[in-house]
């Protein structure tokens, strides 16, 4: 019985001695037989209730005004030590020194590393992460810290719920180059394949983040990677970063997954993990839903086409109020003009008397010119007849 007893004991010792490494050294995938949908099996907290990534509604977003700008410390400062550039198989990884770090969290977080994932379809097919109202970004920039104030390492920390914390920065592609992504491109060629790296000239590292730090989400998640720690606080910042659609295009087609030595290649693409549900959990912001309000490009046209009529209506108006004033200006001078001219005409000086206005005359008056015209007649007609002859009386 004894004997049963320690060969129990050692079987039990013997499979959780074997079963350890083999969740360390399973190799996994975005998808096959060892893919995102797989990793619960082989990792259990990507199953767990506080996954990463995950879909940001913003009107579900909860303000908090205590949300402070987020600080870089050291960003800027590299030195001149350079950079390493890796290939781990997943993505292209730079370490980053300890003196970098993050200010604006509850603890000082030293930075380790920064990643990104992308997508294999170009523009506008996805490739990021987080998701903004179910929108997807073409590319994510991850940059990852660890609490240094409360832990003495990485490795310490990132098993722990306050242990790290990750940058999430969106890009999006448009027409014209981003220079500072140029840093990380430029030597992708050097580190084709899995397992190789490269020492790259230090850079700002500042430069690739976007230029608005003060207006981000926040919530608690996980690794979007196995093993998937639930350890992380999360910033995803409101402000996309644009890189080029040729930046895209190299980011998509130039690594590979596979080691140089393997007989077949497979192109390094689509690295993101889908989002998880939130369950229960709140995305906070640090600003307003008013002022971070999110609008679809649909809206946006809608707008600027509204704006547009509305110019083009508001001078119509205005060149028809202008023509309208002219007009009456025009009438208005014209009739001063002939009421002048009128005026003046009527108070020129006239040599003609004035006419004396036909009195009627009386009726007594009348009968006297009357009476004066027929005793003329009567004079005028004796005179010419002959006298008579003078008789005697007997």
């Amino acid at each position: 019985m004894d004997s049963l007893g320690l060969f129990i004991l050692l079987m039990l010792l013997c499979s959780q001695w074997t079963a350890v490494p083999a969740a360390e050294e399973t190799t996994w995938t975005y998808t096959g037989l060892m893919g995102q949908s797989e990793w619960p099996q082989y990792f259990p907290d990507c199953g767990g209730t506080s996954q990463s990534p995950v879909d940001v509604a913003t009107t579900q977003t909860k303000y908090d005004p205590s949300l402070i700008p987020l600080t870089p410390l050291g960003y800027s400062q590299h030195g001149n030590r350079p950079f390493t550039l890796y290939n781990n198989g997943h993505t292209a990884m730079i370490e980053l020194p300890e003196w970098m770090g993050l200010g604006g969290l509850p603890w000082l977080f030293s930075a380790v590393q920064m990643h990104l994932h992308w997508g294999s379809g170009g523009p506008s097919h996805g490739g990021g992460e987080h998701t903004i109202n179910g929108l997807s970004a073409d590319a994510e920039l991850h940059v990852v810290h660890y609490n240094s104030e409360l832990y003495p390492n990485m490795s310490a920390a990132m098993t722990q719920r306050d242990g790290l914390a990750v940058l999430g920065i969106l890009i999006v592609t448009g027409e014209e180059t981003n220079p500072a992504f140029n840093n990380i491109l430029n030597y992708l060629s050097r580190i084709r394949h899995a397992d190789q790296k490269v020492l790259i000239p230090a850079f700002d590292v500042q430069s690739l983040l976007p230029k608005d730090l003060g207006r981000y989400y926040r919530y608690n998640g996980s690794l979007t990677t196995p093993p998937c720690y639930q350890s992380v606080i999360w910033t995803l910042f409101h402000e996309r970063v644009q890189i080029s659609k040729a930046q895209l295009l190299k980011m998509e087609t130039i690594l590979y997954s596979s080691k140089a030595e393997d007989r077949d290649q497979m192109l390094l693409q689509d690295n993101y993990r889908v989002t998880q549900p939130l369950n229960h959990r709140v995305v906070f912001a640090s600003f307003s839903a008013e002022s971070g309000k999110e609008l679809s490009s649909g809206e946006v046209t809608a707008i600027v086409i509204g704006v547009m009529c509305g110019c083009v209506g508001l001078a119509v108006i205005i060149r028809f109020i202008v023509k309208t004033i002219r007009f009456f200006t025009l009438l208005h001078h014209e009739t001063v003009v002939v009421n002048s001219s009128t005026s003046s005409w009527d108070v020129l000086p006239s040599n003609r008397p004035a006419p004396t206005p036909r009195m009627k005359e009386p009726e007594k008056v009348k009968e006297q010119k009357q009476d004066m015209a027929l005793n003329s007649t009567s004079a005028a007609e004796r005179e010419k007849s002959p006298l008579p002859s003078l008789q005697t009386e007997p």
